[in-house]
C-alpha cells in the first residue's frame, strides 16, 4: 500500500492574502514554510507545486455570476466581495483560483495513487457560499473538493471534519440535505463568534436528518472537553465508512488567537489527525487530505500545521 504524504508549496500559495497588516496575511504562509524546513519535513514527504483552478472546477460549486463579480471587482481593486469582510483585492480573484486548483491536485496525487495522504496550507475557504464571498473566502475549495470527487472520480461518502474556531457554513448549508456527505464540525459556540451558525440542533435536512454533527465549544474550552466530544465525533464518521476523509485544520481553535477564544493546543490537531488516518486506513485505502484553514497567531500555525504534516507522516 502507497504510504507517502504529498505536500503542496509554493509561492503562489502565499498570493492568497489580503495585505500585510490583515489577519489573513502573506506572513501565514511564510511562518508556516520556515518551521516546515526547520524540522527538515522536505525529506519526509513527497513535495508538489501549486495548480491553478479553471473556471470549470470553479463551476462545481458555485454560480457563473458570482465567479464573474469576483473578476470584475478583483480587476476594480477596491470594496469587499461581501458585506464588508473579504475586500476585493486586486489579484485575488487568480490568488483564490490557486488555493482552489492547488486543493484539486492534492486530491489527485491521492486518487491516482502518488500518495495517500495529502496537506496543503493555505486553504480551507469554508465560509464561501455557492453565489457569494465571506469570511475571508473568496472560493470555496473544500465545498469544490466534495463537488470534485464525486464528479471526477464518482466517490460518493465523503467525511469532511473541520476543527476551525469557525463553524464552517458555507460548507454546512451547501450540503445540509446530502445525506452522503457526513459532516463533523468543532467550533466556537455561534454565539459567542463569526458566523453565528453551527448549533448542536443543526443535523441536516431532509435524507441527512442525522448525517451533520455539530459540535459548538464555549469560549475558553481546553483540549480535555474538545477530546472528550471527539470519542463521539469519531464513531460517528466510522460508521458513515467514508470513502475519502478531508479535514480542515485551522490553527485558529488554539490559545492565543487574535480573533477568536478557544484554549486548544496543536495535541488536539495531532491527535484528531492521527485518528482519521486510522479511520482512512479502515475504510478508504487511506485516503485523507488536510486543510490548513484558520489561524492568526503565526507561533500557533508553525506549530499546528507541521504538528498535523509529521502525524500523517508517521
Amino acid at each position: 500500500m502507497v504510504t507517502n504524504v504529498c505536500v503542496m508549496l509554493g509561492d503562489e500559495l502565499a498570493k492568497y492574502h489580503f495585505g500585510e497588516s490583515h489577519p489573513f496575511g502573506p506572513e501565514r504562509y511564510r511562518a508556516f514554510l520556515q518551521e516546515f524546513n526547520k524540522r527538515n519535513l522536505k525529506n519526509r514527504v513527497c513535495l508538489q507545486s501549486p495548480q491553478i483552478a479553471t473556471d470549470e472546477q470553479l463551476l462545481l460549486f458555485h454560480t457563473q455570476d458570482y465567479i464573474d463579480k469576483v473578476r470584475v471587482q478583483s480587476s476594480i481593486g477596491e470594496g469587499y466581495l461581501d458585506g464588508g469582510d473579504t475586500s476585493a483585492r486586486t489579484g485575488i480573484d487568480d490568488a483564490a483560483c490557486w488555493v482552489v486548483g492547488t486543493a484539486l491536485h492534492a486530491i489527485d496525487k491521492i486518487m491516482q495513487g502518488d500518495c495517500n495522504k495529502a496537506f496543503t496550507p493555505i486553504a480551507g475557504l469554508h465560509h464561501a457560499h455557492r453565489d457569494s464571498a465571506a469570511g475571508f473566502c473568496v472560493f470555496n475549495d473544500c465545498g469544490i473538493a466534495i463537488e470534485y470527487l464525486r464528479q471526477h472520480y464518482q466517490v460518493q461518502r465523503i467525511a469532511y471534519v473541520d476543527i476551525d474556531a469557525h463553524h464552517g457554513d458555507g460548507v454546512f448549508y451547501a450540503f445540509e440535505s446530502d445525506a452522503e456527505l457526513c459532516f463533523v464540525d468543532f467550533h466556537q459556540d455561534g454565539n459567542t463568534l463569526y458566523p453565528g451558525t453551527g448549533f448542536i440542533n443543526e443535523t441536516g435536512k431532509g435524507k441527512a436528518v442525522g448525517k451533520k454533527l455539530n459540535i459548538p465549544l464555549p469560549p475558553n474550552s481546553s483540549d480535555g472537553l474538545a477530546m472528550k466530544f471527539w470519542e463521539q465525533a469519531e464513531k460517528f464518521i466510522d460508521h458513515s465508512k467514508p470513502e475519502f476523509i478531508l479535514l480542515q485544520s485551522g490553527a485558529d481553535s488554539l490559545l492565543g488567537d487574535p480573533i477568536t477564544q478557544l484554549n486548544l493546543s496543536s495535541k488536539f490537531h495531532a491527535h484528531v489527525t492521527k485518528r482519521l488516518s486510522y479511520l482512512a486506513e479502515k475504510h478508504c485505502e487511506g485516503r485523507l487530505m488536510v486543510m490548513g484553514g484558520g489561524g492568526y497567531n503565526l507561533e500557533n500555525i508553525k506549530m499546528v500545521w507541521n504538528d498535523v504534516i509529521e502525524m500523517l507522516v508517521e
